[in-house]
Protein backbone atom coordinates (compact mmCIF):
# COMPACT_ATOMS: atom_id res chain seq x y z
CA UNK A 1 0.00 0.00 0.00
CA UNK A 2 1.26 3.57 -1.49
CA UNK A 3 -1.20 5.62 -1.19
CA UNK A 4 -4.03 6.47 1.17
CA UNK A 5 -6.53 5.55 -1.11
CA UNK A 6 -5.38 1.88 -0.46
CA UNK A 7 -4.76 2.02 3.12
CA UNK A 8 -8.80 3.52 2.87
CA UNK A 9 -9.39 0.54 1.05
CA UNK A 10 -7.52 -1.88 3.04
CA UNK A 11 -8.96 -1.09 6.24
CA UNK A 12 -12.05 -0.97 5.03
CA UNK A 13 -11.53 -4.56 4.26
CA UNK A 14 -10.43 -5.42 7.23
CA UNK A 15 -13.07 -3.69 9.35
CA UNK A 16 -16.05 -5.64 7.38
CA UNK A 17 -14.46 -8.85 8.00
CA UNK A 18 -14.30 -7.89 12.01
CA UNK A 19 -17.94 -6.55 11.82
CA UNK A 20 -18.56 -10.06 10.26
CA UNK A 21 -16.39 -12.20 12.72
CA UNK A 22 -17.96 -10.28 15.42
CA UNK A 23 -21.48 -11.56 14.34
CA UNK A 24 -21.15 -14.53 14.94
CA UNK A 25 -18.64 -14.25 18.44
CA UNK A 26 -21.66 -12.25 19.97
CA UNK A 27 -24.24 -14.55 20.24
CA UNK A 28 -21.35 -17.11 21.96
CA UNK A 29 -20.96 -14.21 24.77
CA UNK A 30 -24.94 -13.73 25.20
CA UNK A 31 -25.27 -17.78 26.02
CA UNK A 32 -22.35 -17.88 28.43
CA UNK A 33 -23.28 -14.54 30.63
CA UNK A 34 -24.93 -15.08 33.62
CA UNK A 35 -25.91 -11.51 33.79
CA UNK A 36 -29.03 -10.20 32.28
CA UNK A 37 -27.95 -6.98 31.84
CA UNK A 38 -24.52 -8.49 30.06
CA UNK A 39 -26.67 -11.16 28.22
CA UNK A 40 -29.08 -7.84 26.53
CA UNK A 41 -26.40 -5.87 25.87
CA UNK A 42 -24.70 -8.73 23.70
CA UNK A 43 -27.88 -9.21 21.55
CA UNK A 44 -28.40 -5.56 21.47
CA UNK A 45 -25.00 -5.24 20.07
CA UNK A 46 -25.58 -8.09 17.65
CA UNK A 47 -28.35 -6.34 16.01
CA UNK A 48 -26.43 -3.00 15.55
CA UNK A 49 -23.57 -4.78 14.50
CA UNK A 50 -25.55 -5.95 11.64
CA UNK A 51 -26.71 -2.64 11.21
CA UNK A 52 -23.53 -1.31 10.80
CA UNK A 53 -22.18 -4.26 8.14
CA UNK A 54 -25.05 -2.47 5.84
CA UNK A 55 -23.67 0.87 6.57
CA UNK A 56 -20.08 -0.61 5.36
CA UNK A 57 -21.77 -1.84 2.37
CA UNK A 58 -22.91 1.40 1.62
CA UNK A 59 -19.39 2.92 2.10
CA UNK A 60 -18.43 0.66 -0.63
CA UNK A 61 -20.52 1.39 -2.97
CA UNK A 62 -20.31 5.07 -2.60
CA UNK A 63 -16.83 4.55 -3.08
CA UNK A 64 -17.08 2.46 -6.64
CA UNK A 65 -15.95 -0.92 -4.51
CA UNK A 66 -17.69 -4.23 -3.97
CA UNK A 67 -17.76 -4.79 0.00
CA UNK A 68 -15.79 -7.49 0.52
CA UNK A 69 -13.46 -8.66 3.66
CA UNK A 70 -10.08 -9.34 4.15
CA UNK A 71 -8.68 -11.56 7.09
CA UNK A 72 -8.32 -9.30 10.14
CA UNK A 73 -5.92 -11.01 12.57
CA UNK A 74 -6.67 -8.53 15.76
CA UNK A 75 -10.15 -9.43 15.81
CA UNK A 76 -9.77 -12.77 15.11
CA UNK A 77 -7.14 -12.52 18.87
CA UNK A 78 -9.63 -10.99 20.41
CA UNK A 79 -12.18 -13.30 19.67
CA UNK A 80 -10.14 -15.89 20.78
CA UNK A 81 -9.06 -14.38 23.80
CA UNK A 82 -12.93 -14.15 24.72
CA UNK A 83 -13.75 -18.06 23.70
CA UNK A 84 -11.18 -18.59 25.99
CA UNK A 85 -12.65 -16.92 28.83
CA UNK A 86 -15.34 -18.78 28.01
CA UNK A 87 -13.96 -22.17 28.50
CA UNK A 88 -11.42 -21.52 31.92
CA UNK A 89 -13.65 -18.22 33.72
CA UNK A 90 -17.14 -19.09 35.51
CA UNK A 91 -19.44 -16.62 37.88
CA UNK A 92 -19.15 -13.15 38.05
CA UNK A 93 -15.42 -13.74 36.81
CA UNK A 94 -16.82 -14.81 33.47
CA UNK A 95 -18.94 -12.01 33.41
CA UNK A 96 -16.65 -9.42 34.26
CA UNK A 97 -13.76 -11.22 31.77
CA UNK A 98 -16.66 -10.95 28.92
CA UNK A 99 -17.38 -6.98 29.80
CA UNK A 100 -13.73 -6.37 29.35
CA UNK A 101 -13.45 -8.73 26.03
CA UNK A 102 -16.06 -6.76 24.14
CA UNK A 103 -15.10 -3.53 25.24
CA UNK A 104 -11.62 -4.69 23.75
CA UNK A 105 -13.25 -5.06 20.61
CA UNK A 106 -15.25 -2.22 20.82
CA UNK A 107 -11.68 -0.18 21.35
CA UNK A 108 -10.52 -2.09 18.39
CA UNK A 109 -13.51 -0.13 16.67
CA UNK A 110 -13.38 2.83 17.60
CA UNK A 111 -9.71 3.08 16.61
CA UNK A 112 -10.16 1.71 12.74
CA UNK A 113 -13.77 3.90 12.71
CA UNK A 114 -11.99 7.05 13.58
CA UNK A 115 -9.07 6.87 10.85
CA UNK A 116 -12.07 5.68 8.49
CA UNK A 117 -13.48 8.60 8.96
CA UNK A 118 -10.78 11.12 8.67
CA UNK A 119 -9.53 8.80 5.78
CA UNK A 120 -12.63 9.02 4.24
CA UNK A 121 -12.88 12.84 4.80
CA UNK A 122 -9.51 13.68 3.90
CA UNK A 123 -9.84 11.74 0.27
CA UNK A 124 -13.57 13.87 -0.36
CA UNK A 125 -15.45 10.52 -0.12
CA UNK A 126 -18.09 13.07 1.73
CA UNK A 127 -20.95 9.97 2.08
CA UNK A 128 -18.41 7.55 3.37
CA UNK A 129 -17.69 10.14 5.69
CA UNK A 130 -21.26 10.61 6.71
CA UNK A 131 -21.47 6.86 7.20
CA UNK A 132 -18.55 5.81 9.54
CA UNK A 133 -18.94 8.54 11.68
CA UNK A 134 -22.49 7.52 12.53
CA UNK A 135 -20.87 3.96 12.90
CA UNK A 136 -18.01 5.30 15.30
CA UNK A 137 -20.79 7.68 17.10
CA UNK A 138 -22.35 4.30 17.37
CA UNK A 139 -19.04 2.21 18.93
CA UNK A 140 -18.45 5.16 21.21
CA UNK A 141 -21.88 5.16 22.88
CA UNK A 142 -21.59 1.12 22.93
CA UNK A 143 -18.35 1.72 25.20
CA UNK A 144 -20.20 3.70 27.35
CA UNK A 145 -22.70 1.86 28.07
CA UNK A 146 -19.79 -1.08 28.55
CA UNK A 147 -18.17 0.86 31.31
CA UNK A 148 -21.53 1.45 32.82
CA UNK A 149 -22.50 -1.83 32.86
CA UNK A 150 -19.07 -2.67 34.28
CA UNK A 151 -19.19 0.27 37.23
CA UNK A 152 -22.68 0.25 38.30
CA UNK A 153 -23.20 -3.86 38.22
CA UNK A 154 -20.79 -6.54 36.93
CA UNK A 155 -17.61 -5.46 38.59
CA UNK A 156 -19.77 -4.44 41.52
CA UNK A 157 -20.49 -8.18 41.95
CA UNK A 158 -17.51 -9.76 40.99
CA UNK A 159 -15.40 -7.41 43.83
CA UNK A 160 -17.88 -9.90 46.15
CA UNK A 161 -16.92 -13.42 45.23
CA UNK A 162 -16.40 -15.97 47.93
CA UNK A 163 -13.51 -16.67 48.86
CA UNK A 164 -12.59 -20.47 50.13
Amino acid sequence: MKTLAEIFEHTLKDVYFAENAITKALPKVAKAANSPELKKAAEEHLSETKDQIKKLEQVFKSIGKSASGEKCDAIEGLIKEADGLMKEAEGTALDAGLLAACQAVEHYEIARYGSLREWAKDLGHDEAHKLLSEILDQEKATNNKLTNLAVTSINKVSGRSKAA
